[in-house]
């Protein structure tokens, strides 16, 4: 199932947008201080000192809030810190040290009841990203196959950071993760630019 965030009116009231905050800051909190997800609707209400009727009201249910709050995570505290020209690598570092620094966080979000919509929506954030790389390594690609390249992009790298954050050591080191990436895209593109080859050919 595809998550999709609620879309209503404009919020302009502040009372409105503190209880926002407030949920997702609570979600995030709380996550990270237990360790998984479990956390009721009425815990995160409790938390963010509003009512049961406020959250579902914004957010539908409670994993609801757990997924805006991941989005609101990604989108407030990584996406407009990231460098103005996307360049491979320090993207890719800004990246792994922010997922490095939320872990104990995301590490739950991804591993439960709500972690397929998790990582389809948080990844999705990135999607553009994923189809600047494919024009970068394809560029003479229609844009339909761009597309396509790109969400490839984004899967593939939706499996490697989740593998890292939930399977990975103790201690995660972002530079790691963060050459990894910059190596794999750097494989693609050696590989692009080789001898063009057929399906049907032999390998010498």
């Amino acid at each position: 199932m595809e998550f999709h965030l609620p879309v209503g009116p404009e919020v302009r009231d502040r009372r409105v947008q503190r209880s926002r905050s407030a949920l997702l800051s609570a979600a995030v909190r709380l996550v990270g201080e237990r360790g998984t997800t479990a956390v009721s609707a009425t815990e995160l209400a409790e938390a963010a000192d509003v009512s049961r009727r406020v959250l579902y009201l914004h957010f539908g249910d409670r994993d609801g809030v757990l997924i805006a709050a991941a989005v609101d995570l990604v989108t407030r505290e990584l996406l407009t810190q990231l460098p103005q020209e996307l360049e491979d690598a320090p993207t890719a570092l800004a990246v792994a040290r922010h997922f490095a620094e939320h872990r104990s966080f995301y590490r739950p979000l991804l591993t439960g009841s709500c972690a397929y919509s998790a990582i389809r929506t948080v990844v999705s954030l990135f999607r553009q990203q994923s189809v600047s790389s494919a024009r970068q390594l394809f560029g003479d690609l229609d844009e339909q196959i761009v597309g396509e390249v790109a969400d490839f992009f984004t899967g593939g790298m939706a499996m490697a950071l989740t593998e890292w954050l939930v399977d990975g050591p103790t201690w995660l080191d972002p530079e790691e993760f963060a050459a990894r990436l910059v190596r794999i895209q750097s494989v693609l593109s050696g590989a692009h630019r080789g001898p063009a080859r057929t399906y049907t050919e032999e390998p010498e």
